[in-house]
């Protein structure tokens, strides 16, 4: 059969004018997991999962997506290493990501490079590289509510509040028990430079990967007899310090442990002798929120739950919650400017930068009094967020404080400075925020 020839031209042209007859236009918006349910770092991993998982079902099921548009994701196993993370990003990302969460700092130092070249923003909640919080030089990379530096600098407001008053702290002994990688090292300038300012006698005690050694740690803090101990931990880690703190009979409400150190998996091993231990957070644990009963409603009762219903309400399941939330409200963000559709890298992004989560918008997510409201901005990727102490009552989490406010006058000049540093080493030139308003 002839096909006459202005019938072939006609078909040409309605395909180059169609790109719908050549590929379907996507109808949902894909966001990676890079999660780590096995390893000696699954006791974190797990509820933290299990918190986003939970929620963007919530979302496809009580609300058809965001704004309609289904969240569609993927887990891929990192067993929280490095090498194995980045290999999880390069895999997805051909799915067309418009976020990553890597859950790990050094998996975050890794991927902020590839962010501007693939178009992807790096959301590394409450972790990663402090410096990245001056959107100035790292437009990319969001790390609000708060980060390592602004706890560090809660943590000492509070142990100063605790002896009564920070001039008190002079002449004290202060410890960091930290992961010996860089998610651990974070918070160390910050310290050091907090113990010269308020003259506190402070140590720093590395922990090697995974953590279950830690014998020679918790001697050398007998030997010190400190009159107070900060830890940041990981996974298995968390367990056995505040086991080997428990046997040395150090004092428990002493020993506050960073918001990656102070979860139900965490002090349950260690029996009535963990009662007492304090922890650091940017939202209140339980499940006394609508946005629970919601999850309950919407996602365990279809038999829909990715954990087990009576585990929810640990910390590090609610962080996966509020975390999930956070990035659900970005697009939201960003769908007002773009329109109700599945949006481009580009156009997250500027979502995340003009976040705006005010105690109204946080009632209607169901989570008012559960976290802080805030806003982010081109300079400030961050929002210097302020940080409650939680502590276990050997069945249950309390907050004990109200919002602690971090000491911006000490972290923001040091976020600047190391800005600009971090920045030099990748070549990136400072933007003028004042003409992207």
């Amino acid at each position: 059969m002839k096909i006459p020839r202005i019938g072939l031209v006609a078909l040409a042209a309605l395909v180059i004018a169609s790109p719908a007859l050549v590929a379907a236009q996507p109808k949902d918006m894909f966001i990676p997991l890079l999660v780590y349910r096995t390893g000696p770092y699954a006791p974190s991993g797990i509820p933290i999962a299990d918190g986003f998982v939970d929620y963007f079902t919530l979302l496809n099921e009580r609300d058809g997506g965001i704004n309609g548009v289904k969240v569609v994701w993927e887990e891929c196993e990192t067993q929280y290493d490095n090498k194995q993370g980045v290999e999880c990003y390069e895999r997805l990302k051909g799915k067309s990501p418009v976020l990553v969460n890597p859950y790990s700092t050094a998996i975050t130092y890794s991927l902020i490079p590839k962010a501007s070249v693939d178009k992807v923003v790096v959301f590394s909640m409450g972790y990663g590289m402090s410096a990245a919080s001056d959107g100035r030089w790292f437009p990319w990379v969001f790390n609000f509510p708060t980060n390592y530096w602004s706890q560090a600098s809660a943590v000492i407001r509070y142990i100063g509040q605790q002896e009564g008053g920070l001039e008190k702290l002079k002449g004290k002994k202060i410890v960091h028990i930290f992961h010996n990688s860089a998610y651990g090292k974070e918070a160390n300038p910050t310290l050091e430079e907090l113990s010269k300012k308020y003259q506190f006698e402070l140590t720093l005690l590395a922990v090697d990967h995974p953590g279950q050694e830690q014998k020679a740690t918790w001697l050398q803090v007998r030997r010190l007899n400190p009159d107070w101990i900060f830890m940041s931990g990981w996974g298995v880690m968390n367990q056995v310090a505040i086991k080997e703190a428990v046997s040395i009979g150090f004092k428990m409400d002493h020993l506050i442990g960073n918001w990656w150190s102070a979860n139900d998996s965490d002090v349950v091993p260690a029996g009535e002798g963990a009662k007492g231990y304090k922890g650091a957070t940017f939202h209140a644990p339980g499940t006394g929120y609508k946005v629970h009963a919601d999850i309950v409603k919407y996602v365990y009762d279809k038999g829909k739950g990715s954990a087990k219903k009576e585990e929810m309400g640990a910390p590090l399941y609610n962080r996966g919650i509020v975390n999930a939330m956070l990035s659900a409200e970005a697009i939201r963000t960003a769908m007002a400017k773009f329109g109700n559709k599945p949006l481009t890298g580009e156009q997250v992004r500027w979502g995340f930068e003009n976040l705006n989560l005010t105690d109204q918008r946080l009632e209607q997510v169901g989570m008012r009094g559960f976290m802080h409201s805030l806003k982010v901005t081109c300079e400030d990727h961050e929002g210097s967020g302020p940080v409650l102490i939680q502590q276990w009552d050997g069945k249950k989490w309390i907050v004990v404080t109200d919002w602690i406010a971090p000491m911006r006058e000490v972290v923001r000049p040091k976020i600047e400075a190391a800005a600009v540093d971090e920045a030099k080493k990748l070549n990136y030139a400072m933007r003028d925020c004042a003409k992207e308003k």
